[in-house]
């Protein structure tokens, strides 16, 4: 149960550091971004009191190999992986909206659809449509990117626009980088036996204004997955979809009475449920990358990031 929760580094040349729900991100030199994938655990915005095992690791590994597998269609931030909890990319300026797509009624999507809305991020729904349902073709809801502690909220593109978070020609190509990014994703999950139901992507510009994708990519933090096989089955028998993705850590939160409201309490997570979690994302990741999850030595986990950050900056410094 040897998890990494938070750290607190002094790498060379370090300008600053922030801290988000999942990652910690040091900047080197103004130059370059050092990304710690730690195993904190967020749902509803709120981040879990325990953290998951490996889940920092998987998540790293999965953003990393996709940004790989996707950087001929869209390029990215990424340098290099030193550590399997870590990735370094160039130093970027972030756009404040997270690009969602969608092709599947599900989570947030059906929670507001239940609720009655027939209008998402000024996408208008089809009526009669119920969970998981797919969707006519992929729609596009973005979310403002929220602080620490605070929510993600919905946003349309017009607003985006006339807010002036995003210029029309910069939103343009994040739209097209989000259809080709999830249209790739969607075929690689098609090829592993699962369906990419959504998920949302983080962009950014570098110093010389080229928009990059950020961040991390169809992990099952920032997305949904559902088994292809007995899909339409479970359809038309009103079934539950059988899923990879944090939405069931969302449901047994909601089982448990919270959903990150205002006064209701984080419910307790047993070492057994934890572990039951951490099989979770180990499965997630075994099915999505098509290869057997190799787990790190998680003896000394902060001292072996230490480590292997500072020896790759060492490097890097006397390559440049």
């Amino acid at each position: 149960m040897n998890t990494i929760i938070s750290t607190n580094f002094r790498f060379p040349n370090q300008k600053s550091f922030y801290k988000g729900k999942v990652r910690e991100v040091y900047n080197i030199n103004n130059e370059l971004l050092v990304m710690i994938a730690t195993d904190r655990l967020s749902a509803f915005d709120v981040v879990m009191p325990k953290g998951i095992p490996y889940k920092g690791q998987i998540l790293n590994q999965i953003a990393t190999k996709f940004m790989e597998q996707t950087k001929d269609l869209v390029p990215n931030w990424l340098i290099a992986t030193p550590d399997p909890n870590v990735a370094v990319g160039y130093l970027c300026d972030p756009f404040k909206v997270e690009m969602v797509i969608r092709s599947y009624m599900s989570g947030h999507a059906a929670r507001e659809y239940k609720a009655g809305k027939r209008m998402l991020c000024g996408v208008p729904l089809p009526e009669g449509m119920k969970e998981n349902d797919k969707f006519p073709e992929p729609i596009i809801t973005p979310a403002t990117k929220a602080e620490m502690g605070d929510h993600d909220e919905d946003i349309s593109r017009e607003d985006i626009l006339k807010r002036g978070i995003v210029s029309e020609a910069d939103y343009v190509i994040l739209e097209d980088y989000t259809r080709k990014l999830f249209q790739r994703g969607s075929e690689i999950a098609a090829s592993r036996g699962l369906i990419l139901v959504d998920t949302k992507y983080e962009f950014g510009k570098t110093k010389d204004g080229k928009i990059v994708l950020i961040d991390e990519i169809h992990t099952p933090d920032s997305s949904r997955y559902f088994y292809a096989h007995g899909y339409q089955d479970r359809q038309d028998k009103g079934e539950s979809q059988k899923q990879l993705s944090k939405e069931f850590v969302r449901q047994w939160l909601i089982s448990n009475g919270f959903q990150g409201l205002e006064g209701q309490s984080v419910p307790e997570m047993s070492d057994d449920y934890i572990i039951t979690v951490s099989d979770r994302y180990i499965e997630l990741y075994e099915k999505i990358m098509g290869e057997p999850f190799v787990k790190a030595d998680v003896r000394r986990i902060q001292e072996r990031i230490k480590t292997n950050v500072e020896r790759f900056l060492e490097e890097y410094n006397y390559s440049n």
